[in-house]
C-alpha cells in the first residue's frame, strides 16, 4: 500500500515509546535457549520479532501471550529436529537461527523475500560456521541456505566483522552451549559494537559467562553452559523513536515521547544528542524525551557507526538544517534491506533534497526553506527508509507519495497510527 504525506507546520502530543526490537529478538532467543520457563514483558510486535517468535515456535519453544508478557518454555540445547524455517525479511533473526540451527541435523532457510532479503550475503558468518564442521549450502553467500548441523565443534573461531555485527552476536549465542571452549577472533573493522554490546548485556542476564576484550575483537567463551531461564523486561526502542524525534525537530512542535531510557546500550540513543547538537530545544530526564521544535537546525558531523539505525532519520533532519552536514563511517548502510546509501538518497533527490554519497558518507546541503515535493518516491521495501521518507515529506512544499509504505510494519507497525496522533497529515491510498 501507498501513501501520502502532506506538508504539516506542527506536531504535538505524547506517544510511548515502541518496544525495542533488538532487544525483544534476543530476549526471545535465549529464552528458547534455556531450560525452563521464562517471561519477558512489553515484547515488540513487527515482523522481526514476530518472525522470531515462529520460528524458535518451530523449533520446540512453548509459547503463550496475553497483551503484557510472553511466557516461553525453551528447548535448551536440543532443538527440534525441522526441514524448513521461514524468517521472512528479517536479516538478523536469520543470522542468529543460521547458528542456532547448527544444532539441528538438516534445516533449509526459504528465500520469500528475493528482492530484500534475498539479495543480502551471509558469507562471512557462513564461513565461521565452516570452520566448526557445519557444511552450507548457499546460492552465493545468499538464501535459500541449508545448515546441516548436528554436531558443531567450538575451538578457535574466526569472524569477519566488516559487513555486520550480527555475524559474530550468532557465534556468541551458539558457543556457550558446545562442548568444547571457544577462542572468537574478530577480523576486519568491526560494524555496530555498541548492538555486540546489547547481545553481551542479554546474553549475561541470561546466566552466560563470556570475557570479551575491551575492543571486541576476541572473546573467550567457555562451553557446556546452560541459558538460564529469567524474567526479563523490554525497554523502549531508540531506532523507532529516532523517526518520531526528527519529525518533531524539523516541525513546529511540542512532542513528547515516552518510555526512553536515558542510559541505554542501545546506540540509536545519540539521536538525542544528535538534535541537540543541531540546536534542537529538547530534555530527557526520567525516561521521556520532550522536544519543543521550531523547526530551525543547524548542520552537523556525526560518526554514524555506533548508531546505524537512527542515521536515516538524522539525515532526514539535516535535510532542513542551516549549512553541509556529514554522517561518516556508515558503510554498513549499504547492505540492509536496501543500500540505504545509494536507494535512499536517489529518493531524496527526487524530493528536492541537496545530497551527496561516498562509499561510507552522506553529505547533505541543507535546505532551510523546504524542498519541493511533489513526486511518488520509492522505499525500496525498507521500513527506515519509509520512516526517514515520511520525515520528509512533512516539510515538503507539495505532497509526497510513498510506495509500498506498508513495509514500515517490519519494525514498526503503529509509525503512521503515532505520526497521525501527533497531527500529521498522511493517507493511506487505496490500491
Amino acid at each position: 500500500m501507498d501513501i501520502i504525506v502532506r506538508p504539516t507546520p506542527q506536531l504535538k502530543g505524547e506517544i510511548q515509546a515502541l518496544s525495542s526490537k533488538n532487544y525483544t529478538t534476543r530476549y526471545l532467543l535465549v529464552a528458547a535457549l534455556a531450560e525452563g520457563t521464562s517471561t519477558i514483558y512489553y515484547p515488540a510486535h513487527s515482523e522481526d520479532s514476530d518472525a522470531m517468535r515462529r520460528c524458535i515456535a518451530d523449533l520446540g519453544a512453548v509459547i503463550e501471550e496475553d497483551d503484557e508478557k510472553i511466557v516461553i518454555k525453551g528447548f535448551g540445547s536440543k532443538p527440534k529436529d525441522v526441514k524448513e524455517l521461514n524468517v521472512g525479511n528479517a536479516g538478523a533473526v536469520l543470522r542468529f537461527l543460521m547458528a542456532v540451527t547448527a544444532l539441528c541435523p538438516d534445516v533449509t532457510f526459504v528465500n520469500t523475500y528475493p528482492d530484500s532479503l534475498g539479495k543480502r550475503p551471509h558469507d562471512d558468518l557462513i564461513d565461521s560456521l565452516t570452520q566448526m564442521g557445519v557444511n552450507v549450502e548457499h546460492n552465493e553467500g545468499r538464501l535459500p541456505i541449508r545448515i546441516q548441523g548436528g554436531s558443531p565443534k567450538g575451538g578457535k573461531i574466526k569472524v569477519s566483522g566488516e559487513v555486520s555485527s550480527q555475524y559474530l552476536s550468532a557465534l556468541l549465542f551458539l558457543t556457550p552451549l558446545l562442548a568444547e571452549d571457544s577462542e572468537i577472533e574478530v577480523l576486519g573493522d568491526l560494524k555496530s559494537k555498541v548492538v555486540v554490546g546489547q547481545t553481551l548485556e542479554v546474553l549475561e542476564q541470561a546466566g552466560i559467562r563470556i570475557e570479551a576484550s575491551e575492543d571486541y575483537v576476541h572473546f573467550k567463551v567457555p562451553g557446556r553452559q546452560s541459558y538460564q531461564a529469567k524474567t526479563y523486561q523490554v525497554q523502549g526502542d531508540y531506532p523507532g523513536s529516532a523517526a518520531i524525534l526528527a519529525a518533531a525537530a524539523v516541525t513546529e512542535s511540542d512532542v513528547t515521547v515516552k518510555g526512553l531510557v536515558e542510559h541505554s546500550k542501545q546506540g540509536e540513543r545519540a539521536v538525542v544528542d544528535v538534535l541537540k547538537m543541531m540546536n534542537v530545544p529538547l530534555t530527557h530526564q526520567n525516561g521521556i524525551v520532550h522536544i519543543q521544535g521550531t523547526g530551525k537546525l543547524k548542520a552537523v558531523e556525526f560518526d554514524g557507526d555506533a548508531a546505524t539505525d537512527a542515521v536515516l532519520a538524522m539525515v532526514a533532519a539535516a535535510v532542513f538544517a542551516e549549512g553541509t552536514s556529514r554522517f561518516y563511517n556508515v558503510e554498513n548502510l549499504r547492505y540492509k534491506e536496501c543500500d540505504r546509501i545509494t536507494d535512499y538518497l536517489t529518493e531524496l533527490r527526487k524530493a528536492g533534497a541537496h545530497v551527496e554519497e561516498r562509499q561510507a558518507e552522506i553529505i547533505v546541503h541543507g535546505r532551510p526553506e523546504g524542498v519541493e515535493g511533489g513526486v511518488e518516491i520509492n522505499a525500496h521495501y525498507d521500513h527506515r527508509v519509509i520512516m526517514a521518507l515520511t520525515i520528509v515529506g512533512l516539510r515538503s512544499q507539495k505532497p509526497v507519495t510513498i510506495k509500498d509504505a506498508h513495509h514500515v510494519a517490519k519494525s514498526y507497525p503503529q509509525f503512521f497510527d503515532h505520526i497521525s496522533a501527533l497531527g500529521a497529515s498522511v493517507e493511506w491510498l487505496k490500491s
